[in-house]
Formats: C-alpha cells, sequence, structure tokens
C-alpha cells in the first residue's frame, strides 16, 4: 500500500492548516511538489538512469555531441540510427529544473536507435545557475529544436519527422516547446514538430509558485504566464500523448489529467497514458522498454512499432 504523505498524514490527525490550493494545506501542497515524498525508492531508480545509461554507451558507441548555441552548456548528446532520414526524437530530461545532465539519460536510446530512429539529448542551464529563472531554460530548449529541425539534413535526420519528448521538470520544457511560435520566433515552418510525448510533467505554474519550490526558483507573475503550457495550448500544431503514474504525487497526477483534457477541449489531438503501479521516477524506465507504457508509445508515435 503507498504510504500517506507527511501532509496527508497531518491532516487525517486533525492538523491541517489553512487552504493555500484546492483543497491543499501548505505542507500538503509541498509534498505533492516533492516526489521523494511519494517515491522512497528515488535513489535506487536515479542510480539506474545513470549505470542504465553507461550500458547503452557501451553498447551503441559514445554519441555525438553537438552544439546548439554558443554557452558551453548548449550542446547535445546525438545517438544516430544507422539508415538515412531517420525519424528524430529530441529528450529533455527532468531533475526539478535544477539537476540533471544529457550522459545520464542515455538510457532509452537503445529503443530508439534499434527501431531506426535518431535519439537526441540535450544539455541545458539549470535555475542554481541561472539564479531561479526559468526563462533561460525555456530559450534553451527551444533553440534546440529550432537547431535541430534547421540541421536534421546534416544528422542524417528526416526533419518532416521530428519528436519532442520530455519527463518530469522536462516535460514542462517540452510542453513550452511544443506551444512555441516557430514561425514568428525562428522563421521556421509553423509547425516543425510532428508529435509530442510528455510524461510526468507540469503544465501551470500557479500552484507551483504557491509551493516550496519557490523557495529555488524565482517565480512572477509573467513567468507563471508565459511558461504554463496549459495557458498556451493554442500554439500547440501536433498531436500529443500525456502520460503520468497512478503513484505519483496526487498534483502531478492532476496537472496530467487537466492538461489533457484542456487539450481535448481546444478540439487538439491528444492521448492520456495512465501508467499503472509506477511511480514518478519508474515511469521513465518504460521508454527504454519497446513493450513499456512509455517505449510503445514513443515507437507508436514515431511510427516505428512493428
Amino acid at each position: 500500500m503507498q504510504q500517506a504523505s507527511p501532509g496527508e498524514a497531518a491532516a487525517a490527525g486533525g492538523r491541517k492548516g489553512p487552504r493555500v490550493f484546492l483543497d491543499m494545506d501548505q505542507q500538503e501542497l509541498d509534498d505533492s511538489y516533492d516526489q521523494s515524498k511519494y517515491a522512497s525508492n528515488q535513489p535506487q531508480v536515479v542510480a539506474r538512469y545513470v549505470t542504465n545509461s553507461a550500458l547503452t554507451r557501451a553498447s551503441l558507441g559514445e554519441p555525438r555531441r553537438l552544439a546548439y548555441g554558443d554557452a558551453a552548456v548548449e550542446a547535445l548528446d546525438l545517438y544516430a540510427a544507422p539508415g538515412p532520414n531517420a525519424p528524430i526524437c529530441i529528450f529533455f530530461h527532468g531533475g526539478a529544473w535544477r539537476r540533471g545532465e544529457a550522459r545520464d539519460y542515455a538510457f532509452p536510446a537503445e529503443t530508439i536507435v534499434r527501431a531506426g530512429g535518431h535519439f537526441l539529448v540535450p544539455d541545458f542551464d539549470n535555475v542554481v545557475t541561472t539564479g531561479g529563472d526559468l526563462a533561460p531554460l525555456a530559450a534553451q530548449v527551444r533553440r534546440a529544436v529550432a537547431w535541430v529541425s534547421a540541421n536534421a539534413a546534416r544528422i542524417n535526420g528526416d526533419p518532416r519527422r521530428l519528436y519532442v519528448c520530455g519527463h518530469s521538470s522536462g516535460a514542462h520544457l517540452a510542453g513550452v516547446a511544443l506551444t512555441t511560435d516557430w514561425a514568428g520566433d525562428f522563421g521556421l515552418s509553423a509547425d516543425p514538430v510532428r508529435g509530442g510525448l510528455l510524461a510526468s510533467g507540469i503544465y501551470d505554474l500557479e500552484p507551483v509558485r504557491l509551493s516550496s519550490r519557490s523557495s529555488y526558483v524565482h517565480f512572477t507573475a509573467a513567468t507563471e504566464e508565459a511558461l504554463s503550457p496549459r495557458r498556451h495550448i493554442a500554439g500547440l500544431t501536433c498531436p500529443i500523448l500525456v502520460a503520468y503514474g497512478t503513484f505519483e504525487t496526487p498534483e502531478f497526477q492532476r496537472q496530467a489529467r487537466d492538461f489533457a483534457a484542456a487539450v481535448e477541449r481546444a478540439g487538439k489531438p491528444v492521448e492520456l497514458l495512465v501508467g499503472h503501479g509506477y511511480n514518478h521516477f519508474e515511469l521513465l524506465e518504460t521508454l527504454a522498454n519497446p513493450y513499456g507504457l512509455l517505449g510503445r508509445a514513443a515507437l507508436r508515435m514515431m511510427e516505428l512499432a512493428d
């Protein structure tokens, strides 16, 4: 049985504080944006990301490192399929916007590459290095997607089959990218991305701004508005898949359901995927399995499934 969070336990004991968001007091809201409260095996699973990424590099070889911008961090790891005109999957990693490196998220690459697709993992700044500002991260992920779109032929990729994926805070950033005005901001076609897979993400920043994450992210009203994908669904130009695990925090589950419902109400193609029995960190591992929830979904999205 899933253990109650400290906030839930306090509420059950009659010590619930003033409501801060929906029916949650401050402790419940803080806990609901802290996955470690709901996933006691977080250290073991994240350690597997690193170990399995090393095994992936041993199998596929070291990735090709390509710069998408001028800063040292603005580069991506390319795990390339052998054939020409391969579909391209750009994956944005999570880490609560404050940690993570591309090399530690290589482990899903083999699923995509063996099926005939390129797997690209960009590095980008974190909010520790930006002084709590999310805007530079958003700008970098957008530039990464734009660079890949413009340089697809250079890497033997098909610019007409470009897909964006992300997990956790990386799903938030991927959602920001998917709602970009590509024509107006980058001079690309209006719809350079053909599909998106967003797993375990945050799509509206209002409750996050009210939570303890505001201790390291400098949220403003402008940031909340500009970087909440749910508020910019009109800019979405491709079908998306939205996924969550049933052992994630209640807020991450609600964010996924509400975002998918809002996209559907807007008349845009969306599918909600539910990972029964998976917590936040375990769900990502299914991307490394062609028969797993996310792996199968990604291959289907990229038209690489059998």
